[in-house]
């Protein structure tokens, strides 16, 4: 296998787990992720978490490096993330001099060990490393790596808030890196450790003032189905950090509703009704009160689904060629169905959002809110269980799906319920290129049965739309001739 074959996508699929799976690569980067240790006996394996081909087929593949842990005999997790460009482009360095800076900071902070060093390159397999916590687009990172910087702002924050002043902070936290993604998003978890009662703490990082919306609409999500909904809750934050753009939240307790997927039964029916009627109250909360939003469109959605397939067509011509047909034809069919005014939409609504406990539902995770047709949500949670059930090979899925609408339906507008199958259709499409695992076997067939999903979803609206175009016309008087 030729490497700039597989990076420029000429070799297709198959070049691209060349790439992530076979033993010369992989072999590279253990080498150079061992160069960086204080210690290269330090390294244990190195497990494959995500990865992801991007504009400019760019790959971008994210490991957790098991480290061992001085003075035990045990292994800690350390996010890696690695990405490779087809031409070895330069602008790769883009911010080298704060990444210098950075890294130096966060050796001052007790971070960095036992790497001596947080970003490396593999010029010869175009490669770029970089280890958590570096990231020049988000430098508060560092800080809230470190414990003590934390526990104290995490202190401050909490003093400072209505919402959380009876959150006592602990005295000493353990950090955790949830999820570590440079230059996107990072979120971090605070176990405390002397005093559990006190309770976990999340913080979300953001680059901008974008936090401060999140923790205004979040706050304002929580009071408005605290007083419009039984049974389901939304996570309100602990506080905002606006010096470092920081939303922090408490832990809730509860286990995401995709893991009920796998053996879903009354219960779960219960929930998903609970989640339709939650999403319908979510749907009448006024705009004065959710405050200044982005407005989504669904000319919008489409360039959206359209960049993030754009390297479909590179390693799998035909469902490439597939999804751009079904993006066409579902701009079509949207001329064709009524439209409503934008409103209040979480924008990403699905299972993993929705934690459930005994007796309660709650959702989390504002980040992308905006004024919408509110068939999006609908569509999308629609999506999702069909992507739910296709990884876990279970029937029932249409009953599911009926259950969360049954929940969702009374008094809800049939037009937006046929514009729900549209938006379910295109996030299928969507979910199924950004979950797609490149490195597994199996990558391609599961792709191509997903997106033969989306046209079924699209095949049968088309139908049900030509059915009540020709019910309307025999309706029609005959014209009178003469």
């Amino acid at each position: 296998m030729n490497l700039a074959d597989a990076l420029s996508g000429r070799a297709k699929l198959e070049g691209i787990q060349w790439m992530l799976r076979s033993g010369a690569p992989r072999r590279a980067l253990r080498r150079k992720l061992s160069s960086l240790l204080a210690a290269p006996a330090m390294l244990g394996p190195c497990q494959l978490r995500y990865a992801r081909l991007g504009p400019g087929c760019t790959l971008t593949a994210y490991y957790d490096a098991l480290v061992s842990i001085e003075g035990t005999k045990g292994y800690g997790a350390r996010p890696v993330a690695v990405t490779l460009r087809p031409d070895g482009d330069d602008n790769r360095h883009h911010g080298s001099a704060d990444l210098v800076e950075i890294q130096a900071e966060a050796v001052r902070h007790g971070v960095a060990a036992p790497f001596r060093q947080l970003t490396a390159d593999l010029p010869e397999w175009s490669m770029h490393l970089q280890v958590a916590p570096l990231d020049a687009r988000f430098p508060q990172l560092v800080r809230w790596s470190d414990p003590c910087y934390a526990r104290d702002a995490i202190a401050g924050a909490c003093a400072a808030s209505e919402v959380a002043r009876d959150q006592l902070p602990a005295s000493h936290y353990a950090v955790t890196l949830v999820r570590y993604r440079p230059a996107k998003r990072h979120v971090l978890r605070y176990d405390p450790l002397e005093t559990p009662e006190r309770g976990t703490v999340f913080a979300k990082l953001y680059p901008s003032e974008k936090g401060e919306r999140v923790h205004r609409v979040a706050t304002q999500v929580a009071e408005w189905l605290g007083d419009h909904r039984e049974g389901m809750t939304s996570v309100r934050p602990l506080a905002y950090v606006a010096e470092d753009a920081v939303v922090l939240y408490p832990r809730v307790v509860g286990a995401p509703l995709c893991d009920y997927l796998r053996r879903p039964g009354p219960g779960v029916a219960r929930c998903l009704e609970r989640a339709g009627a939650a999403l319908h109250a979510l749907h009448s909360l006024p705009q004065a009160v959710a405050g200044p939003l982005p407005v989504h469109d669904f000319a919008a959605e489409i360039r959206e689904v359209a960049r993030d397939s754009a390297h479909v067509p590179a390693l799998l011509p035909t469902i490439g060629a597939a999804i751009g047909a079904l993006l066409d034809r579902a701009q079509a069919v949207r001329e064709r169905l009524p439209q409503e005014p934008p409103t209040f939409t979480h924008r990403d609504f699905k299972c993993e959002h929705l934690l459930v406990a005994p007796g309660r539902l709650t959702l989390i995770d504002f980040d992308r809110c905006a004024l919408a047709d509110p068939a999006y949500d609908i569509g999308k949670f629609l999506a999702d269980l069909q992507s739910w059930f296709f990884v876990y090979n279970q029937q029932g899925l249409e009953q599911a799906q009926e259950r969360f609408l049954a929940g969702y339906a009374p008094g809800a507008p049939t037009e937006r319920l046929l514009r729900a199958r549209l938006y379910e259709a295109v996030q299928l499409v969507q979910m199924t290129v950004l979950r797609a695992r490149l490195f597994e076997h199996h990558a391609a067939y599961r792709i191509e049965r997903l997106i033969g999903r989306a046209q079924a979803v699209m095949n049968n609206l088309q139908s049900v739309l030509d059915l009540t175009r020709s019910l309307v016309n025999r309706k029609q008087p005959a014209a009178i001739s003469g």
